[in-house]
């Protein structure tokens, strides 16, 4: 399975266009070492051809150039041939669909996604009528707990990740609002959870990371208080969805000692101090032999 990190950033990206906070000024200015990041979007493939999106940025277009194995080629007639086969939303949140809409001239898209995401897209964002009156889209239906099989042996599982958080365009407390992946590939038997939105590791969500090879979890903020403690917001990183990294019960504590090859960190906020290469916070997460997601950022399981 070959994994391509196309943006490791929330949304905004980083810098954030608005945001003044000390890590976006760094990057700016240069007076500190952190690499800009763009919105959070992960490609798979099974065979380094043929690739799938794992959510879909604002910035996708910009990703996808930038990374060659994703470029069209003419096939023996003077078609287009494009790598792209579908494209996975683990939520229906903005910075994860809003790309949707810049992949409309590919002739039709390939569109994994659960019941709550779909009805969200189509009654509460509009986002997907909208898509579908400029391309033909299939919608394939992501069902929490059915394996659901792909391309040369690759299959993957979608298992619910619980969220309280305020439901912007329908009801809250609905079961596939937020969902996490686990990929396998079968020849291999290595397994990527891609779970880049998660509120509380519940021993259900935890489960899902037995036999994990490699792990890209969400990392928005480093502490609870984060932005209220820059002005930014009135909320709590949970509130707003997601667990912090540091702190007692945080994705920290949790998560490093598990025996898994690899945990990175992606979909970081700009207000994160671990954006920043010579952070303390940045070594703490190293030190527990953790990593952090940058643009580019390549695996092969």
């Amino acid at each position: 399975m070959w994994v391509r990190v196309l943006g490791s950033a929330a949304g905004g990206g980083f810098p954030q266009w608005n945001c003044a906070c000390p890590a976006c000024r760094a990057v700016r200015d240069g007076s500190r070492p952190a690499r800009p990041r763009t919105q959070s979007s992960v490609a798979v493939s099974p065979d380094g051809r043929r690739w799938l999106l794992l959510n879909a940025s604002p910035d996708v277009q910009a990703q996808m150039a930038s990374f060659p194995a994703l470029h069209p080629s003419s096939g023996p007639d003077g078609a287009r041939v494009v790598p792209l086969q579908a494209v996975l939303l683990t939520d229906a949140e903005l910075d994860h669909t809003l790309g949707l809409l810049l992949l409309r001239e590919g002739g039709g898209l390939v569109l994994h996604a659960t019941e709550a995401t779909r009805d969200t897209l189509c009654d509460g964002t509009s986002l997907l009528r909208t898509l579908e009156a400029y391309c033909p889209v299939e919608w394939r239906p992501v069902v929490p707990g059915a394996d659901v099989p792909l391309a040369d042996g690759l299959s993957y599982r979608a298992f619910d990740v619980p969220t309280t958080k305020r439901a912007r365009f329908g009801p809250g407390g609905r079961s596939g609002r937020v969902v996490g992946y686990r990929l396998t590939d079968e020849r291999s038997g290595r397994v990527l959870v891609h779970l880049p939105v998660v509120q509380e590791l519940t021993a259900a969500v935890l489960g899902e990371l037995d036999g994990c090879s490699c792990l890209l979890v969400d990392g928005t903020c480093w502490s609870d208080d984060e932005l209220i403690r820059l002005g930014l917001a009135g909320r709590t990183a949970r509130e707003m969805g997601h667990l912090p990294i540091s702190g007692p019960g945080g994705s920290l504590e949790q998560l490093s000692p598990l025996p898994i090859r690899r945990t990175v960190y992606v979909h970081v906020n700009n207000t994160n101090p671990i954006l920043l290469e010579d952070a303390p916070e940045r070594r703490t997460v190293e030190q527990h032999g953790m990593e952090v997601a940058v643009d580019g950022l390549e695996l092969q399981l």
